[in-house]
Order: structure tokens, then sequence, then C-alpha cells
């Protein structure tokens, strides 16, 4: 590990060693521990009790964060021609279908969502090996292949964000900005949390919410009382 630098030094000197904060307090803590020049994204990390190789135990959704994300998602609808209209009327930033994918197919992925219908899939089933790697491939699970583009694009611009669990049994996402106030940042993280509650698999035994981080672009993890959250 290499040298800690004089800004985290003094991230880590506020946090308390082996103290759980609540989620008020974490988001409070994140702020004051976050020293980069940017708007530095709010990040969340849940450790699952479930074996993500066994088919029964994957945990995977979507949530609509209350607050959005905080940052602008630029979203491609491949389409037919008859739903255009309806989603550049949602705000999709890029819409079309064929011109799209030869784009694509050129190596053009300056997108962060792609979404499109169940009868271009044919086409778009094309694009996995370029799209699946960076996470752009359009799933019905997530909502991003739909009859209704249109609500899907607003969806998206709103704050909706698909997840999963890793091989590791952790979930993680960014869900806002540190310049989102606390009480925005903890709605957001509880709306997180109270979703992936709701995912549990009926498989999982024990424990299911194992630990829970929030941080900062570049900051330390803050730990969340897991307690707490029932209060």
């Amino acid at each position: 590990m290499g040298k800690l630098t004089k800004n985290q030094k003094l991230a880590l000197a506020k946090i308390e060693a082996g103290k759980a904060y609540t989620l008020a307090e974490a988001a409070e803590k994140v702020k004051e521990i976050t020293f980069t020049k940017f708007d530095a994204s709010l990040d969340i990390d849940v450790r699952l009790g479930v074996d993500p190789r066994k088919a029964n135990q994957m945990v995977r959704g979507v949530v609509t964060l209350p607050h959005g994300t905080g940052k602008v998602t630029r979203v491609l609808v491949l389409c037919t021609p008859d739903a255009e209209a309806g989603a550049k009327a949602a705000g999709a930033d890029y819409v079309g279908l064929d011109e799209y994918i030869q784009k694509i197919k050129e190596g053009w992925t300056d997108v962060d969502v792609i979404i499109t219908q169940p009868s271009v899939m044919g086409k778009v089933g094309a694009l996995g090996r370029i799209l699946g790697p960076r996470g752009l491939m359009p799933n019905p699970k997530s909502g991003t292949v739909t009859v209704d583009v249109a609500k899907a694009v607003e969806e998206v611009k709103k704050g909706k964000i698909d997840f999963k669990v890793d091989k590791n049994g952790i979930v993680h996402s960014s869900i806002g900005k540190v310049s989102f106030t606390p009480d925005q940042m903890s709605d957001n993280a509880k709306e997180f949390i109270n979703t992936l509650i709701k995912l549990k698999p009926a498989t999982a035994k024990g424990t299911y919410l194992k630990s829970i981080y929030l941080s900062s672009t570049m900051s330390p993890g803050v730990k969340i009382d897991i307690k707490s959250l029932d209060a």
C-alpha cells in the first residue's frame, strides 16, 4: 500500500475507529471527509449474506432514487420509427436504430444507458460483445427492454438505476453526489437499502445485510449501524 496523502490522513482522523454511524451521521461524515475539487459521487457498498454462484441467490434490481443521481445520464434509444417522437419528447439524447447500431459496431459507446424494444432485440443482440463488458446491454430485468421506451427514458432521467450483487456478495452503486444535502443523501441510501431488503432471496439463510458503508470518490468508507436503520 502506498503512502497516505495529507487529505487521506485528515479524513481517517475524522472517523472514529470501530464506530458504526447512523445514516444521517454517515452522510454528514462523508461530506466532512471529502476533499476532492470536483463534485464527488456518493457511493454505497452493501455486503449481503448470499451466494451469488447460486442462481436462486442472485440479487439484481432497479431503484428510482428520490433525489436522482446528481449526474446527467446520456440515454440512447434504439427503436422503430413510430416510437422515435415519444422517446425524444421524454428526453432521450440519441434516438434511432440502424445508424446507431452501425456506429456502435464501429466503436461508439459514448452513452450511459441504452433502451430498446423487444421487437428490435434481434438486431441489438448482435452488439452483446461490445455492450456487455461496458454494462450497456439492454435487459428486461432492468427495464431497458420495453414496449414503452418513452416511460423508460423518463424513469432513467429522474434517477432510476440498476444494480446487481458481484461474485463476492457485494452490491456497489453510486447513489448521488456529495453536493447533496445530508438529508438527500440519507433518503437515497434508505431507498436503496429498502429495495435490497425487498429483494432478499427466499433461499438466503442467516444475516442478510452483513455490512453497509457510505463513501465518496477517493474517501474512506463510513460504516453504517445496521440496527439503527429500524429506528
